[in-house]
């Protein structure tokens, strides 16, 4: 991944954009279809692929803000959060989570993780510590909200994200109230 020095509000305006080449528009056009051609085309473009043009210009625009190679969209911030643990996760692995994090992310962990053979703890609060004295053998991902939704906990992401990496675990943070941007 190259280097990007512009500044954020131009990654903003300019990163994603989509060139207008039948009416030359000077703004990105809105391709409002939902349904495109499958015979005779490179790209067989459908929304659950999450690849339309509306999806693959925010993604550009998403992943220039956030300095990364691609980026995802969701309908929905528990889609994404579960299409990322079970994504990273499978039968006999063990995660941590953050003691205070969104009600869905809670209700997911202790309703469905079982189901799939995946265990889980807890910390018991938000240093460091906490997140390494629940880590196993076969933890695989440090979970973490900060802020945390609702209560606005925040955990040092740097020294937690440090802990997972020299354990050679994933870590995943969700960052519900804080943007790319602030």
């Amino acid at each position: 991944m190259k280097a990007n020095n512009k500044g954020v509000n131009t990654v903003c305006l300019h990163s994603g954009e989509l060139e207008d080449t039948t009416f030359k528009g000077a703004v990105s056009p809105l391709y409002m279809a939902t349904s495109y051609a499958f015979d005779d085309v490179d790209i067989k473009r459908y929304p659950r692929y999450f690849n339309t043009p509306n999806q693959e210009a925010l993604c550009k625009k998403l992943a220039a803000l956030e300095h990364a190679e691609a980026a995802l969209i969701f309908g929905s911030g528990m889609a994404a959060i579960s299409t990322a643990l079970m994504a990273f996760l499978k039968a006999g692995d063990h995660i941590v989570l953050q003691q205070t994090m969104y009600g869905g992310t809670y209700h997911f962990a202790v309703t469905q993780l079982n189901k799939y053979g995946i265990e889980y703890s807890f910390t018991n609060g938000w240093a460091v510590e906490d997140f390494e004295r629940e880590i196993r053998p076969n933890t695989k991902v440090v979970y973490l909200e900060t802020p945390s939704n609702p209560l606005l906990t925040i955990t040092d992401i740097k020294r937690v994200a440090q802990l997972a990496k020299s354990k050679g675990l994933i870590s995943m943070i969700d960052n519900t109230f804080a943007s790319p941007i602030n």
